[in-house]
């Protein structure tokens, strides 16, 4: 049951409340904290591999890449090594499971017509992980959420790994075989849309239509397999292909109601090369997907008409270690969405033509140590109006122009009082939303309205 607040004159007053559980939370945590999975398998605090979750460092980054296995001196493992006719047994003492309670306050400047504003969600989601070591060489992120909206168990992000080492040219060459659900998911860096900037996010307040189909609307909805590998720490190569899955729906797949149904195969592909010292990380890369689609329904009677998107997307990364303990991050993406929407059209959901999307997100993180972070970044998208393919006839949610452009900025404080538990504080700012300043839904309501103040606690054990 979600928690219903009273009505106020000021959604900013609302805020008073949750800011006193979080102070609370902060001052008198709960006495029995755990540690993730990953932590007990490694015997590494969550510093040993995170700048701040989710942001991996140079030792995350490559407990991913070898697959989720690596483990401390210390941890029990069940082992047997069998007989010629038994495969050999290699199992933690204890099961890699972690679990993950989200609860939010959303406040946006003005409220969405005919309901209260200042939403207070506990709990927001619940996530259970499986997340650790299956063998010597495969391991998993396995996530399952409870949404509280939904009122159900769902998948969430799931990336499983087999890792192995060899050489090339002398150098080490670390390769491996990845299943995922979301693309981007298995990326090393934090520049990609799966683990990019915003760290956290409300499901209650409003957010522009237009997106690249590389930036989220996949995200669960596929399944994919592919295949990485990193030369001498410096040249990653990763290819995966991927299918729609549609969890929740019939099976086999009919793709009724579905907007993505991928016609074949969709290819994902990324390119990075990374350089380290001491005290500097450094990537620049590029990453991108293909897909033919059709809308609503895998045979929707419109013969060879498909939707078709092509993303190329550039990126980089930038870590700088100062004062010995603090740190600077500098990230960016830029995506552009290439697209013919000829299924779409044939149903009215589109015009007829070409059509385009670019997108760019740059963000910068100040580290104080390993118990706070402040990250600014911004946001803009633009491309190819469509009074169809962007309805105007919305409100709050509607294109008045059917123009996608959107703009604005995200600033973020994050502390972690102990490394299970966050606290933080988001606030999102729209100088555009939907392709307008001012009355962008033809309803009255301006870009300003969506303006977000979030407050969010997590605590992982």
């Amino acid at each position: 049951m979600r928690f219903q607040m009273k009505k106020v004159s000021s959604p900013l007053l609302a805020t008073v409340p949750v800011v006193v559980l979080l102070l609370l939370a902060a001052l008198n945590p709960p006495r029995a904290l755990g540690v993730p999975s990953y932590a007990r398998q490694t015997g590494l605090a969550c510093s040993g591999c995170h700048y701040a979750p989710p942001e991996l460092n140079p030792a995350g980054r490559r407990f991913k890449l070898l697959g989720y296995v690596d483990r401390g001196d210390d941890t029990k493992v069940v082992t047997s090594e069998g007989s010629k006719t038994h495969a050999a047994l290699n199992l933690l003492a204890a099961l890699p499971l972690s679990v993950m309670l989200e609860t939010s306050f959303t406040a946006t400047k003005s409220p969405q017509p005919g309901t209260q504003n200042g939403n207070f969600e506990f709990p927001q989601d619940i996530s259970l992980f499986l997340a650790g070591a299956w063998t010597s060489n495969v391991g998993s992120f396995l996530q399952v959420t409870y949404d509280a909206q939904a009122d159900h168990f769902s998948m969430d992000n799931t990336d499983i790994r087999y890792a192995n080492k060899t050489k090339l040219g002398g150098k080490e060459l670390v390769y491996g075989l990845d299943l995922n659900n979301n693309p981007t998911l298995e990326d090393l860096w934090n520049t990609t849309p799966a683990w990019g900037y915003p760290w956290i996010a409300s499901d209650v307040a409003p957010t522009p239509n237009a997106t690249p189909i590389i930036n989220g609307p996949l995200a669960q909805d596929v399944a994919g397999i592919g295949g990485y590998a990193m030369w001498n720490s410096h040249l990653y190569l990763d290819l995966a292909l991927y299918r729609s899955e549609h969890v929740g729906a019939l099976q086999p797949n009919p793709g009724l109601g579905f907007p993505v149904n991928i016609v074949g195969v969709a290819p994902y592909w990324r390119v990075a090369w990374q350089e380290s010292t001491g005290t500097t990380q450094f990537m620049i890369g590029s990453y991108g997907m293909h897909l033919k689609s059709t809308n609503g329904l895998i045979n929707n009677g419109a013969g060879d008409l498909y939707d078709g998107y092509t993303d190329w997307a550039f990126d980089t990364q930038y870590d700088r270690t100062l004062f010995r303990k603090d740190i600077l991050s500098l990230r960016g993406t830029y995506i552009r969405e290439n697209s013919n929407l000829a299924s779409s059209a044939n149903t009215g959901a589109a015009s007829p033509g070409g059509h385009h999307l670019n997108t760019f997100m740059p963000n910068a993180e100040f580290h104080f140590g390993n118990r706070y972070t402040g990250t600014f970044g911004w946001f803009i998208t633009s491309g190819t109006a469509d009074p169809l393919l962007y309805p105007p006839t919305v409100p709050v949610t509607g294109n008045f122009n059917g123009d996608p452009r959107s703009a604005g900025y995200i600033a973020n404080f994050s502390y972690w009082p102990w490394q299970n538990l966050q606290l933080a504080a988001q606030y999102t700012a729209y100088t555009r939303f939907n392709g307008g300043s001012t009355n962008y839904d033809g309803a009255g309501r301006n870009a300003s309205a969506n303006n977000t103040v979030y407050l969010d606690a997590k605590f992982v054990f």
